[in-house]
């Protein structure tokens, strides 16, 4: 098996989704509740494990951490670190796992997953489910995306 053409042109910027939405409120996926200098944070609506987020880099499109500059990685991984800090301090989890992928869309991301005591693999990867997850309950996702705004100063 080998990786499909469109992969390569995405790499490449081309046709990338990520880069095309612009910097939005809300995607099909997820509601910011940050909005940084180089990056965006979007909490999750599927309910796959609750403060899931997404951290997309929001300047000139890059595949991997490696194509960004000093500075740039510099400011980027700073405000990963501040999404994930207000996660830390609103949901109150055991560890956070940090996973820079783009295997499927290949433009600079990481998803912050909380993992908490009643996880389902305690020390392992976390064991995300096939198929499509049930959302998450709209009132939970706004009032968590609120929290979370407040503790970003946002």
């Amino acid at each position: 098996m080998k990786w499909p053409q469109s992969f390569y042109e995405m790499r490449e910027g081309r046709g990338c989704a990520m880069c095309e939405q612009g910097r939005p409120e809300e995607t099909a996926h997820g509601v910011r509740f940050f909005a940084g200098a180089v990056s965006d944070a979007y909490l999750q609506r599927t309910s796959i494990q609750r403060g899931y987020t997404v951290v997309v880099w929001r300047g000139r499109h890059v595949a991997e951490p490696t194509e960004l500059a000093p500075e740039e990685a510099s400011a980027y991984w700073l405000e990963v670190v501040r999404a994930a800090r207000a996660l830390e301090t609103h949901f109150h989890p055991v560890k956070t796992n940090y996973n820079v992928l783009g295997n499927s869309l290949p433009h600079m991301h990481t998803h912050i997953i909380p993992r908490y005591a009643d996880d389902p693999r305690p020390g392992w990867p976390f064991p995300f489910p096939e198929g499509e997850p049930d959302p998450i309950d709209e009132d939970v996702l706004r009032a968590d995306v609120e929290a979370l705004r407040k503790l970003c100063g946002t």
